[in-house]
């Protein structure tokens, strides 16, 4: 009797699982099927097969792994990551990458007319103007603040497919996306002195308001996710009310009061964001040329020879649901896994605990780490009594030794001088403003660094 083997890929079955951003149809088209079939595969053998085709139905068929679960799971990572960041960088070149030397001469100094020609070539729902102010942010996002900008295109390979998926199930403008540069330079971790918090920037009533926890031990203004659910819900609301995009996004910023003030002194002829500007607050008049100049900075970066930063979180991740508390370093000591990064990635945990004692939340995880996680599991849970204990009693209350007022903060990061070092070189290696620096060292000029000098380049 002959013993016959046959493939029979998974692929489709794998791929309905998945949620993938607007360009996975582009993904999926250039998809390598001979690659893939030899990465997810199943054997499938038949014992005592005959060579006719008068077969015995009852002869026994079994299926087997070719590989385990977790050498899938890194396979089904490598692969994913590999199309993620190849669309996103095919969009990049096709759409914001603009090769203008076809219609363009060399020019060392980009003039008024072409600054206006680009944003006018920036087809969008939101008015995306040229003038003064928006002239002095677009030089800013594309010189002195070119850090901002190098970080923007870095971690935005991350956070917006996310934002964008969003935004596009709430029907509203994807331009939208940037709204979270200028309000947290996309880190979720992000708190403003009026205690603003997160991706989108929102006080804790408002954020309670839209469905946000906000607890001592949960955050979810820092869950990118939820926050931007949130912020696409209260952006909905504020264009329902002023039938305009400029006015919604700087009533975001001020609040719709504000806004309504700047309208009453503006007299009834005002009906946009511009005809409103000098009766706003001065940070809300740097809000929305602000936005304008990043939808350019974005879109133009190569013509300005900006490159991107590397992302800091992995581009490929999946979540694991949480059903009994645990320390984020439970899952860092047993999968080896940095400390840093899980908190990266579950920004909501203040504390780096999962409280799901009552409820489950969720972990996210680097997508190779999701079946190490499932394998261990046992192992992980075991740890509760040498993490757990110096914060929760095992009935789940607070510890008499929490001392939650007083929690260390991370150490503030220094940088030495060195020889011909500048502000801006400084705070662009660390995706910093040069006027971040100036106040976290007390300087008074950019222009008076000494060789040796230690300066602050982080806020925490």
């Amino acid at each position: 009797m002959m013993k016959n083997e046959f493939k029979y890929t998974f692929l489709i079955g794998l791929l309905s699982l998945w949620s993938f951003s607007p360009l996975s149809a582009q993904m999926m088209a250039r998809i390598d099927e001979e690659d893939l079939s030899a990465w997810l595969s199943w054997e499938h053998h038949t014992d005592n097969e005959p060579e006719e085709d008068t077969r015995d139905t009852t002869v026994k068929t079994t299926f087997e792994l070719r590989y385990t679960p977790i050498a899938y799971d890194s396979l089904v990572a490598d692969w994913k990551f590999k199309y993620l960041d190849s669309v996103q960088n095919d969009f990049i070149d096709e759409y914001i990458n603009l090769d203008t030397t076809r219609y363009l001469q060399a020019i060392g100094t980009v003039t008024d007319a072409e600054y206006r020609r680009r944003l006018n070539s920036l087809v969008s729902p939101i008015h995306l103007p040229y003038n003064d102010v928006v002239r002095k942010y677009i030089l800013a996002y594309t010189t002195t603040h070119r850090g901002i900008t190098q970080r923007m295109l870095g971690e935005s390979k991350y956070y917006f497919p996310m934002i964008e998926r969003e935004l596009e199930r709430q029907g509203l403008p994807l331009e939208l996306k940037f709204l979270s540069v200028v309000e947290s330079a996309l880190n979720p971790r992000a708190v403003s002195r009026m205690g603003a918090t997160g991706l989108w920037q929102f006080m804790l009533n408002t954020g309670r308001h839209y469905g946000l926890e906000i607890s001592s031990m949960v955050d979810q203004r820092r869950n990118p996710e939820e926050a931007t659910r949130a912020a696409c819900a209260y952006l909905k609301e504020l264009y329902g009310i002023y039938g305009d995009w400029t006015l919604a996004i700087a009533s975001y910023n001020c609040g719709p009061g504000n806004v309504n003030k700047a309208l009453q002194r503006a007299g009834s002829q005002a009906k946009t964001y511009w005809d409103i500007y000098n009766y706003l607050p001065r940070e809300t008049r740097n809000y929305v040329p602000a936005f304008v100049a990043l939808n350019y900075a974005y879109t133009y970066a190569s013509d300005h020879n900006i490159k991107a930063n590397e992302p800091t979180v992995p581009l490929v991740t999946d979540t694991i649901e949480i059903k009994r508390n645990m320390h984020l370093e439970q899952v860092a000591s047993t999968l080896h896994i940095p400390l840093e990064l899980l908190r990266m990635l579950n920004p909501q945990y203040k504390l780096d605990i999962i409280p799901a004692a009552v409820k489950p939340y969720p972990l996210t995880l680097p997508q190779q780490d999701v079946c190490r996680f499932i394998a261990h599991e046992e192992e992980i849970y075991a740890k509760d009594s040498i993490y757990m204990d110096n914060h929760l009693r095992k009935d789940g209350a607070l510890s008499q030794a929490a001392n939650w007022a007083h929690t260390p903060l991370p150490e503030p990061k220094y940088y030495k001088v060195r020889k011909g070092d500048t502000l801006s070189a400084i705070g662009k290696k660390y995706g910093v403003s040069v006027k971040q620096l100036l106040k976290w060292n007390k300087l008074a000029s950019a222009n008076r660094l000494r060789i040796g000098q230690q300066l602050k380049v982080s806020a925490q």
